[in-house]
């Protein structure tokens, strides 16, 4: 008895010594909020039933955390006296969305364990969350498919059920946020695949990082500005795709008319946007720049578009890894109470 007692207090030293020293870890708040993870999943189910949309928000606005100094919930910040936040970037400004969402989910979590869940970790959490979310089909849709002799031959041609992983969590918050910084690290729709490649380096994340991570795109919607460019000026693009999103986005005026990612399937997270990249049919010139010719991405799609198993393995893989990007642990930072400003 007495040398399991030692064993458990060993185990016990061990874990808080590996969650001081700052590491992330996806129990980490297991003990002191372990109503989280249902809190910030009831959360975003509520949000995306009120507006599908809002999924691909999330799962954006974790994304364009990450890639300006790290995961640490600086996109949430609103300007102050000191600084002028990331909103207003050039890929932040009237495009970023979901932030209402952040906040309901924090307010619940600070009514349950006050002070204890970063708005960085929700982030994460939310990203996640919505993927699972966006993948599943209606009931409505499953109560049909259900009916016919073929639905387990058609549950996997379609592979349905998307990717999810275990979040790891224990980040905590800037206290500061740069819009100077987002300009410069996060990555525009005009970029060509070399300057694609170089974002993604600096952010220690692989060319595999970049195709896979672009995939996320096979949800949500891109405003006219985001590809009138592509539509206009380049010759990678399909004729008749071409022409019909001319139709909504003139060369000038309609700066906010929206169009999907993936017109296919534009609401479930699926693999269809590769396979739209294989049609030149990609929304975005950055899109299509990942099948262009290019030894080094074109081989990628390929895979992912034949394989949607594939692709969501090395989705809940790439999505981990960004997440890990430069987090603050320990005592950095802190744990705000309001994610739109610092305690």
């Amino acid at each position: 008895m007495a040398c399991f007692h030692s064993l458990f207090l060993a185990l016990v030293t061990a874990v808080c010594s590996f969650q001081a020293k700052g590491q992330l870890s996806p129990g980490y708040y297991s003990s002191t909020c372990p109503q989280a993870l249902p809190i910030v999943k009831a959360g975003v189910t509520a949000a995306i039933k009120n507006e599908t949309r809002i999924g691909a928000s999330l799962l954006r606005l974790h994304f364009h955390d990450c890639f300006v100094n790290g995961c640490d919930g600086s996109v949430l910040l609103d300007d102050n006296s000191t600084f002028i936040g990331e909103k207003t970037a050039v890929a932040n400004n009237n495009s970023a969305r979901g932030f209402n969402v952040v906040d309901n989910i924090k307010a619940q979590l600070e009514k349950a364990c006050p002070r204890v869940v970063s708005c960085a970790d929700i982030l994460a959490i939310a990203a996640r969350d919505s993927v699972v979310q966006v993948s599943t089909l209606s009931k409505c849709w499953t109560t049909i498919f259900a009916l016919t002799l073929l639905w387990t031959e058609f549950l996997s041609s379609l592979q349905l059920g998307g990717p999810s992983w275990k979040v790891l969590l224990g980040r905590r918050d800037s206290t500061t946020a740069s819009r100077s910084a987002a300009n410069t690290s996060i990555p525009q729709p005009t970029f060509n695949l070399s300057a694609l490649i170089s974002s993604f380096s600096a952010q220690g994340l692989s060319i595999k990082d970049l195709v896979i991570l672009s995939g996320s795109h096979n949800i949500g919607l891109a405003r006219c500005t985001s590809f009138r460019s592509h539509i206009y000026n380049d010759s990678d693009i399909d004729p008749s795709f071409a022409n019909s999103l001319r139709k909504i986005c003139p060369r000038s005026g309609n700066d906010n008319v929206l169009a999907p990612l993936d017109r296919q399937t534009p609401t479930r997270f699926d693999s269809l946007y590769y396979g739209n990249l294989l049609g030149k049919k990609g929304l975005l010139h950055s899109d299509q720049e990942l099948f262009n010719g290019n030894s080094s991405t074109d081989y990628l799609v390929k895979s992912y578009a034949a394989n949607t198993k594939l692709f969501f393995k090395e989705f809940a893989k790439s999505m981990i890894k960004m997440g890990n990007i430069k987090p603050l642990t320990g005592n950095s930072g802190e744990i705000r109470i309001n994610c739109r400003k610092a305690n």
